[in-house]
């Protein structure tokens, strides 16, 4: 990646106000149907798709653009089993005792324990990783910042495409590393399972705030 950059015209098609309005209306009742989903079906999806969200993911802003994102994606039945396992450990002994019982409580709504199969039956797992620096060394400027939009952008364009995901974090996640042979410059930021939902998918009857709870206009 270059280090100097020329300038070109911004290429801006200027819509209505009615379109404009809308778009933004359409795209939040879309949005608003998505929810993060425990049960996945094992029909396939196909690579070009996993690509074609990933480029989506890596169009987002970053600190000088480093872009300091980096994105495995896992359809290997045999490296699923090893990161289900790795998973597992850890989420075992985060429910038996790394968590403090106000945490337990919280989650006992949605039904979540250790137990973590669909890192076995989702078709594909993408593993978020954040580069502090990049493999000469060199920093990068907001990583935790530039690689969160980066997975925002990420889950929106997984729901746009008709498919599923679950924001995972076990912790601690350096076995993802391990597993995949990453660079030490490279952390493990977040999961995605990615696939179609199963059958039977079930998901809590939660509600989202009122634009009044977490917004003000001034």
């Amino acid at each position: 990646m270059a280090d100097n950059y020329s300038f070109i015209p911004f290429s801006h098609s200027e819509l209505t106000e009615n379109e404009i309005l809308n778009r933004s209306i359409s795209f939040n009742l879309l949005m608003q149907r998505r929810r993060s989903i425990r049960s996945f079906s094992d029909k396939p999806v196909d690579r070009l798709v996993i690509e074609n969200l990933l480029l989506t993911a890596g169009s987002a802003p970053s600190g000088a653009n480093k872009q300091p994102w980096f994105f495995c994606a896992v359809a290997d039945p045999v490296i699923k089993r090893q990161i289900r396992e790795a998973a597992e450990k850890e989420e075992f002994e985060s429910y038996n005792g790394r968590m403090p019982d106000r945490w337990i409580k919280d989650l006992e709504p949605i039904g979540t324990d250790w137990h973590k199969p669909f890192l076995e039956i989702a078709p594909w797992l993408i593993i978020v990783f954040r580069q502090s620096a990049n493999t000469s060394g060199d920093k990068n400027y907001y990583v935790q910042e530039s690689v969160g939009i980066a997975t925002g952008i990420l889950i929106t364009a997984i729901h746009n495409a008709g498919l599923c995901t679950l924001t995972h974090t076990p912790s601690p996640m350096d076995f993802l590393g391990s597993i995949l042979n990453r660079p030490a410059n490279e952390k493990p930021f977040l999961l995605l399972p990615v696939g179609y939902p199963a059958m039977d998918a079930m998901v809590p009857d939660i509600h989202r705030k009122p634009l009044p709870q977490i917004s003000m206009f001034y």
